[in-house]
């Protein structure tokens, strides 16, 4: 298993899911991808739990917390991973092109409908495909040191208050003008 496999995994699970382009249609894309992975071997499992980590490891970054704050109106330390988890789920170029301009998120059609009906966009599922895999393929739990979580430091330059409304509009343009009506309220 390698990040390419494992994106395969992420864009048949999404060819499947039924609704993969709502904002709650993750969950059924976690759910396939955990079962696409469950029908390999064991090793690959395992590897594509470290591959899920070090994705979520290099989209630690705290401009995309910002936008997820913005999205979800408010994100805690968990719900920046479930946020990830989400952002993984909707496929290698949307969440390349998120790590490298969260702002770009603003294109987004999950993140358009989920600021139309303010509802979050989030998938705590993710976190969870390779030992829901694991545990189907071969009915035991995951091993436990068959990863490691490796978060860089977040950026200082992003150190601020993501409250601070007229600051993320200052960073996050798009975001803001998308959610400029729920800040409103």
């Amino acid at each position: 298993m390698d990040v390419n496999e494992f994106w395969s995994i992420v864009d048949e699970a999404r060819r499947t899911a039924p609704a993969p382009e709502e904002p709650d249609g993750a969950e059924d894309v976690a759910e396939r991808a955990a079962a696409l992975l469950a029908a390999r071997p064991a090793a690959e499992i395992v590897a594509a739990q470290q591959i899920l980590w070090d994705l979520l490891s290099t989209s630690y970054r705290a401009p995309l917390w910002a936008a997820a704050y913005t999205i979800n109106g408010g994100c805690s330390d968990d719900g920046f991973d479930y946020f990830r988890g989400w952002l993984v789920l909707q496929g290698r170029e949307v969440f390349e092109r998120a790590v490298a301009d969260p702002d770009s998120l603003a294109e987004s059609s999950v993140v358009r409908r989920a600021s139309e009906e303010w509802t979050e966009v989030e998938c705590e599922s993710t976190l969870g495909i390779a030992w829901d895999a694991h545990r189907e393929a071969t009915g035991q739990e995951l091993p436990p040191d068959s990863f490691r979580i490796r978060y860089p430091a977040l950026d200082p330059s992003w150190d601020f208050d993501f409250d601070d409304w007229a600051e993320t509009e200052r960073r996050l343009p798009r975001l803001a003008a998308l959610y400029a009506r729920h800040r409103q309220a």
